[in-house]
């Protein structure tokens, strides 16, 4: 699990909170969640909009980032927000609401994690998850063939990469055994982003960032930047408007327990 930078992480929200509402949105209406956990929360206005949804409930918010959490405790101290490992989650009482946005692809096992947290509900409770499709192409190809390309690749090669959600299918034969109803679909988002360098940017507080804490000579660290850009004006050029479009395409569940 990488480390995490709040602000830039929050330099495009809007764009990352759509794929969280959209899910939020899907989750049955007629639930009436007493126990809530908000998995991967982030700087927690996930979980902040889930104890507005349902104040009747004990919402929980975990994060591996202190830095992620002390943000959410600013904002809302009557969550309960817990630092903690995903792999590692059990909670003392069953949840009537898992919640998880774009966090599931940085833990591994799927074919076990994913059944799991749904046998941890509350009979008729419901795990709802959004992650990103993790494509072998465009820019986690050029960056990963990038830190493999150059005087930095013995640095660079003991990181860990994402794991892979692209194919929906496993998903449903996993947890439709488990299951009283199953939803599982993939949406892409088309972004269009401003400025010199949005993929960059937008990777910077994510992806990007084990790979830049891990070149800590500057120099080396901008000669890998500038080879990636380099890559990067290629598979996304910038339109002539300005805007740089960047496809990003990602898988949704919402799965009720039997």
């Amino acid at each position: 699990m990488p480390t995490w930078d709040p602000d830039v992480y929050q330099r495009y929200k809007a764009y990352r909170d759509r794929p969280a509402l959209d899910l939020m949105l899907q989750i049955p209406r007629d639930l009436e969640p007493r126990e809530i956990w908000d998995l991967g929360c982030g700087t927690g206005e996930h979980a902040a909009l889930l104890a507005a949804r349902h104040p009747q409930a004990r919402v929980h918010g975990l994060d591996s980032s202190a830095e992620m959490l002390a943000r959410g405790r600013a904002m809302r101290d009557d969550i309960d927000w817990v630092q903690g490992d995903i792999a590692g989650f059990s909670p003392q009482v069953p949840p009537d609401l898992i919640f998880t946005n774009a966090a599931l692809q940085w833990v591994g096992d799927h074919q076990t994690l994913f059944p799991r947290l749904l046998g941890l509900l509350a009979p008729g409770g419901v795990f709802a998850c959004q992650i990103p499709v993790v494509m072998d192409d465009g820019w986690r190809r050029s960056l990963r063939e990038t830190a493999a390309d150059g005087p930095w690749a013995a640095r660079l090669a003991g990181l860990a990469p994402v794991r892979s959600g692209l194919d929906p299918r496993p998903y449903h034969d996993w947890l439709s055994p488990l299951s009283a109803e199953l939803d599982v679909w993939v949406t892409t988002y088309v972004h269009a982003l401003g400025g010199e360098d949005p993929i960059v940017d937008w990777t910077s507080g994510t992806s990007l960032r084990p790979y830049l804490e891990a070149l800590e000579d500057p120099a080396e660290r901008a000669a890998f930047l500038a080879a990636w850009r380099t890559r990067l004006a290629v598979d996304y050029p910038r339109r002539a408007d300005g805007v740089t479009l960047f496809p990003f395409p990602r898988m949704f569940l919402v799965a009720r327990r039997g």
